[in-house]
């Protein structure tokens, strides 16, 4: 962070224990808490592209929903599997039907 940036004041309210760790770990890295505490606030809350902002706002207004991740991915040979009963021949049907009704 550059020094010529404007500053503002964070306050907030931890429990005795939390800023005794704080301290206690700022002593030992031989820096200051507030170093630490901004540090721990940067790496909490990057910086977003101009994609990523208009991403995280679409997310937090409802206007686009995010899926988990599968737990268990398939492998290509589980996806051909499934795809050899006539499913891949009905989506390529469906597919061809809507680019003709375009």
């Amino acid at each position: 962070m550059c020094y010529h940036e404007r500053m503002k004041q964070l306050i907030t309210r931890i429990d005795e224990r939390l800023h005794g760790r704080l301290k206690a770990r700022a002593q030992a890295e031989g820096r200051s808490v507030n170093a630490l505490v901004t540090e721990a606030l940067e790496a909490a809350v990057p910086e977003l592209d101009a994609r990523a902002r208009v991403r995280a706002r679409m997310v937090a207004g409802g206007a686009l929903v995010v899926s988990p991740p599968p737990k268990d991915v398939p492998t290509m040979e589980e996806v051909l599997a499934l795809t050899r009963g006539g499913a891949g021949q009905a989506i390529l049907e469906a597919l061809e039907a809507d680019r003709n009704s375009r």
